[in-house]
């Protein structure tokens, strides 16, 4: 019996998935920012929007699908499995159309190629984000902010605009591990 809960996963050995596995979810996370008005930092609420309809679409690493719901109970399952990022994408698109779900995304990737210009929903900064997965940067993460002004982010993330980068850093972030960099400044 092993005490391991996670399996090892070196990244030489996986770092063909890692890199599908990535563009998949910039797919589906564009979906969700294509329907939903922007919220700072991207914390879109779970079902999206589609007129009178809401749907979520989730990754089963379970059982290895992806799965579309809508709110009236409509759904459509993906398997997931070795194709290309173009199929992926076909595949998904597809989905959304069976499902009557038109919607379109701009297809290249974020913080890899070119930024998707975006529009603020509100300006409230008062903030401590949900744990949240960043599809465009293939990060887990939670945030709490202080609410103290933080230095000027430096900007500089690859293909993200600085102005973005800016307001999600206009305050000072607590972190359990140590300061931010605006807190060492």
């Amino acid at each position: 019996m092993t005490t391991e809960l996670w399996p090892v996963l070196p990244l030489e050995g996986w770092k063909d998935t890692y890199a599908t596995l990535h563009m998949w979810t910039q797919i589906v996370g564009k979906i969700r920012l294509a329907q939903t008005p922007w919220v700072n930092h991207s914390w879109h609420v779970t079902l999206i929007p589609y007129g009178m309809r809401t749907f979520q679409i989730d990754f089963d690493f379970i059982d290895y699908r992806l799965i579309i719901q809508t709110s009236d109970g409509a759904v459509q399952t993906i398997v997931l499995r070795p194709i290309s990022v173009a199929d992926f994408y076909g595949e998904v698109m597809m989905a959304l159309r069976d499902l009557d779900l038109g919607v379109s995304i701009h297809t290249r990737p974020n913080e890899v190629t070119e930024p998707i210009p975006k529009e603020f929903r509100s300006r409230f900064i008062g903030k401590c984000s949900p744990v949240h997965f960043f599809w465009s940067g293939f990060d887990l993460a939670v945030t709490r902010f202080s609410g103290r002004p933080a230095p000027e982010h430096p900007g500089g993330v690859p293909n993200l605009p600085d102005s973005v980068t800016r307001e999600a850093y206009s305050h000072t972030v607590e972190t359990g591990t140590g300061p931010h960099w605006s807190e060492k400044q």
